[in-house]
C-alpha cells in the first residue's frame, strides 16, 4: 500500500496562462475547512514532524518544490511534490516532515477542518503507540 496519494487537479489554462480551479468536495476528496501556506523557507530548517489524529490535507506545492516524508507507523516514503496541478494526499494518522524547501518554494495546504491543537501527535514515539494500538484512548505523554 502506498501512502504516496496524488490528487490531480484541473489546469483549465491556455496559452495565455496556466489555471487551476479548486473545488471543494470537487477536485478536492473532502469539504475545504482550512487553507493555509508556507513561503520564505529555509533549504536546510525541515517543518512538519507531526501527525493528525483526524484532520486530512492536500498540499499543493503552487511554486518550487520540497521533499515530503509520509509515514504510517508502519511505512514511510518520501515524495517531492513539484506540480502545482497535483496534491498530496496526507490522510489522518500520517506522520509527516518536509524537507528540502527550494528557494521559491510556496506549498499551499487544504485541510479538511478546522484548527484544533488537540488533534496533533508532536511526538513520535507517542504517535507510534497510539497507531500500533488503535483500540486505546489517546493519551498525550
Amino acid at each position: 500500500m502506498s501512502l504516496v496519494k496524488l490528487v490531480d487537479l484541473p489546469n483549465l489554462g491556455d496559452n495565455r496562462s496556466g489555471f487551476v480551479v479548486i473545488e471543494s468536495t470537487q477536485s478536492i476528496p473532502f469539504e475545504i475547512k482550512r487553507l493555509y501556506y508556507i513561503f520564505n523557507t529555509s533549504g536546510d530548517k525541515p517543518r512538519g514532524f507531526h501527525a493528525h489524529i483526524d484532520l486530512k490535507q492536500i498540499a499543493v506545492c503552487v511554486k518550487g518544490s520540497c521533499r515530503f516524508i509520509l509515514d504510517d507507523g508502519f511505512h514511510k516514503e518520501e515524495f517531492i511534490l513539484s506540480s502545482p496541478t497535483q496534491g498530496l494526499m496526507i490522510e489522518s494518522l500520517t506522520w509527516h516532515e518536509m524537507h528540502d524547501f527550494s528557494e521559491d518554494c510556496v506549498l499551499f495546504v487544504l485541510a479538511n477542518r478546522h484548527y484544533d491543537e488537540d488533534d496533533y501527535i508532536r511526538n513520535y514515539d507517542d504517535f507510534l503507540r497510539f497507531v500500533k494500538n488503535k483500540a486505546g484512548e489517546w493519551v498525550c505523554s
